[in-house]
């Protein structure tokens, strides 16, 4: 049986979760590279990521299950669709680490001359149709 990647992933926390609901519909998929990247975030880049790949006669339909999944609009405590303050859209990166503020580039730097994992970022909403970057409320 011939694989595909149907998606990369920075964690395995949110391979296993696409992994979780791809085989509940009954599509066959592995996560590939999840323990190098676990022990060593910093050869992520070198191996390409935690890779999520299903069987090619399911890749059309796990593809169907990511768009939607992606495309369902983000929502808050209250039930209520998380919004771009600027343009009003609901297709927002969620989780999106910042490297804006003076202290997030501080750690940036140093993280990259000791040549380790930044342990300082700021996790926020980032709209995919204008670039706006957020808290969460």
């Amino acid at each position: 049986m011939k694989f595909k990647t149907l998606k990369t992933f920075d964690t395995a926390i949110a391979a296993h979760i696409l992994r979780n609901r791809l085989e509940s519909e009954d599509i066959t998929c592995h996560i590939f590279d999840e323990n190098i990247v676990t022990l060593n975030p910093m050869l992520n880049f070198a191996v390409g990521g935690i890779r999520l790949q299903v069987a090619e006669t399911d890749f059309l339909k796990a593809k169907e299950i990511l768009t939607e999944i992606e495309t369902t609009p983000l929502i808050d405590e209250q039930n209520e669709s998380i919004k771009c303050p600027t343009c009003a859209s609901t297709e927002l990166y969620s989780d999106f680490k910042s490297y804006k503020r003076p202290r997030e580039i501080l750690a940036f730097i140093v993280a990259f001359l000791v040549i380790a994992f930044p342990i300082f970022s700021k996790s926020v909403y980032k709209c995919k149709e204008c670039g706006t970057e957020f808290e969460p409320k």
